[in-house]
C-alpha cells in the first residue's frame, strides 16, 4: 500500500531589531553630540525607518525594541505601525513600556505576515519599572509556535529576575523562540539559568551586534527550542541604530507551521 507523502517542512525568517526610536548612531561620541536629536523629531528618523521598512518584506516575523509608541521624539508617530504599513506587512502589535512625560514612549513591537492566534503583554520585574516582554502565539494548543520579544535591563540582578520570569512563561511552550536585545552575553550567569530552566538552546556561535559600527558584543539574541531548528543566523549589513539587526531562519515541522496570512 502506498503511503501519502509527509507534509513538507517549512521555514520562517525572523528579524530582531533595536531601532533606538529611529535614531542612527555611528560612534560613541554621538551619544553626546546628538543627544538633542534623541528627544526631537526629524526627517532623518523617518528616512532611517523607511530604509528598514524596505527590508522587512524579506521576513515573516519581526521583533522591535526601543520603538517609539508616539511621543515628541518621533513626531507622535507609532513607529511599529509605521514600519508595518510602510513595509506592507498585515499584522502588527506593540507594547508601550516607559512613558517619559510626552518626550518619549518606548515600546516593544511585533510585525508579522502571519496572523497570531494570541498576543500577550507581560511586564517584567526589575528594580526600575518599564521593561516588558511581548509574547505572540502562532497556531493552536501544544502545536503553537510561541515567539517572545523582549528588551532586558542593563543591570545583571534585574536581568536575572527578568529571565527567570521569561523561563516560567516559556516552559509551558514546547515550540518557542526568544528574541530581542537581552543586554547580556550568552555566557552570563543569568543566561545559563535561562537555558537550565527552559528548552531554549544556546547558539553554537554568538553573533556580535553591538556597537553597530564595530560590533564586538553579542547582546541581541534569537534563541529557539530543539523542535524549532535554527538553521541560519546573520546580521543585516545596514546599521539602523547602535545595534545591528539580527536575522535568523528557522525550520518548523509541518504540523507546527503557522499559515501565512493574506495582506490586508
Amino acid at each position: 500500500m502506498n503511503r501519502a507523502p509527509a507534509p513538507a517542512e517549512r521555514r520562517l525568517r525572523l528579524l530582531s531589531c533595536n531601532i533606538l526610536a529611529g535614531a542612527s548612531v555611528q560612534r560613541y561620541s554621538e551619544y553626546v553630540t546628538r543627544s538633542l536629536n534623541a528627544v526631537l523629531p526629524g526627517r532623518s528618523k523617518i528616512d532611517n525607518l523607511d530604509r528598514l521598512a524596505a527590508l522587512l518584506p524579506q521576513f515573516d516575523v519581526i521583533g522591535l525594541q526601543e520603538a517609539d509608541a508616539g511621543s515628541l521624539r518621533s513626531g507622535f508617530l507609532n513607529q511599529t505601525r509605521y514600519l508595518a504599513e510602510t513595509a506592507g506587512m498585515p499584522y502588527w502589535s506593540h507594547q508601550p513600556n516607559r512613558p517619559v512625560a510626552k518626550l518619549s514612549h518606548t515600546a516593544n513591537g511585533l510585525i508579522s505576515r502571519i496572523e497570531p492566534s494570541a498576543v500577550i503583554d507581560y511586564p517584567l520585574p526589575g528594580r526600575l519599572r518599564g521593561r516588558g516582554a511581548l509574547l505572540a502565539r502562532f497556531g493552536a494548543d501544544r502545536d503553537a509556535l510561541a515567539v517572545m520579544v523582549a528588551h532586558l535591563s542593563l543591570s545583571a540582578p534585574s536581568r536575572a529576575r527578568q529571565l527567570g520570569f521569561i523561563a516560567e512563561v516559556l516552559q509551558d511552550h514546547p515550540h518557542a523562540v526568544l528574541m530581542g536585545d537581552l543586554n547580556t552575553d550568552i555566557e552570563s550567569v543569568e543566561m545559563r539559568h535561562l537555558f537550565a530552566h527552559t528548552r531554549l538552546q544556546p547558539p553554537t556561535r554568538p553573533t556580535p551586534t553591538f556597537p553597530s559600527w564595530k560590533p564586538k558584543r553579542a547582546l541581541d539574541h534569537i534563541l529557539a527550542s530543539p523542535s524549532v531548528a535554527l538553521e541560519k543566523v546573520w546580521t543585516l549589513p545596514q546599521a539602523f541604530s547602535d545595534h545591528l539587526a539580527l536575522a535568523a531562519e528557522i525550520r518548523l515541522p509541518a504540523s507546527d507551521t503557522p499559515r501565512h496570512g493574506d495582506r490586508r
